[in-house]
């Protein structure tokens, strides 16, 4: 069985810094998953849209059914949309 990396870009516009901070600290409990910022790249400040463009989550092993279900989970939580799937 290979060991593949699952990778998903997530982002919601109007989410604040601190709840993609939240988002991240409840992610990271689960086993296999690893989870990162993308920062802002617009030059334009606007209070509408949020100080990050989203977040990269990576499974080790998208084979892990429990795992992904629980990210499914978390994500349905706070009620992100998640983007582009690749597996880079």
């Amino acid at each position: 069985m290979s060991n593949q990396t699952l990778r998903y870009q997530i982002s919601r516009p109007d989410l604040p810094l601190a709840m993609y901070r939240e988002v991240v600290a409840h992610l990271q409990q689960v086993t296999g998953v690893e989870v990162s910022i993308i920062p802002q790249t617009s030059k334009e400040f606007d209070y509408n849209q949020s100080q990050v463009s989203g977040l990269w989550i990576e499974h080790n092993n998208p084979l892990d059914l429990v795992a992904r279900e629980r990210v499914r989970q978390i994500l349905a939580y706070y009620q992100i949309q998640q983007g582009v799937e690749s597996g880079e």
